[in-house]
């Protein structure tokens, strides 16, 4: 128990390290706070464990909150739906085969791109915005907004608006796309290049 607690504990401090480092919020005692919510979680779900990724989802809770306690209490409930994001969860492989569907049906131009240029109809450009609901796609303050839009949608349209802002992010570069012609090398660079640089409103 404690060998496995124990490295878990390295991951976290690796990670926390690096999580968000520029935005100003972000001051050692508060990424000491972060560290705390995370080892929290960690020792009380050592079955999960800590994934890559998790500081991303606990560190816009903690910018609002700026408590611990309520951080912990709104992650857990965070993690009921994105814990099956990570490896082994299987959900994203149903996030790219829904994308597939998507694409497929309602453009089929890009689809038929994404096909005959190395066939990157996989999606796993994508994993990134899944794993993290856009979290390092946007600028820190559109994260917030583009959070609870994914979070009332559940009630109010769709609990799986995520794909949608996906869609919606792939089809608002259509053009880009299509006119370079790119293959899976040119999406992986070009998305990877754009992030923080996405009008967020324009895609909700």
């Amino acid at each position: 128990l404690l060998e496995t607690f124990s490295l878990n504990l390295h991951r976290i401090d690796k990670d926390v390290q690096r999580c968000d480092r520029n935005y100003w919020y972000f001051t050692p005692d508060n990424l000491e706070k972060l560290r705390n919510v995370m080892c929290t979680y960690v020792w009380e779900h050592l079955d999960t464990g800590y994934m890559q990724g998790m500081c991303d989802l606990v560190a816009p809770l903690l910018v609002i909150f700026d408590d611990e306690a309520k951080s912990y209490s709104c992650f857990c409930q965070l993690m009921g739906r994105m814990t099956h994001n990570f490896p082994h969860g299987g959900a994203m492989d149903q996030h790219f085969a829904n994308m597939r569907s998507l694409i497929q049906i309602l453009d089929s131009e890009m689809f038929e791109l994404m096909h005959q240029n190395g066939d990157y109809t996989h999606f796993f450009f994508c994993y990134r915005w899944f794993l993290l609901d856009f979290k390092r796609e946007l600028v820190y303050d559109d994260i917030f907004v583009v959070w609870e839009t994914i979070w009332a949608a559940k009630s109010v349209s769709s609990a799986h608006f995520v794909l949608f802002i996906a869609l919606a992010l792939v089809e608002y570069y259509r053009d880009i796309i299509l006119d370079n012609n790119m293959d899976f090398t040119d999406i992986i660079k070009f998305f990877n290049e754009m992030a923080e640089r996405h009008d967020a409103k324009a895609i909700l």
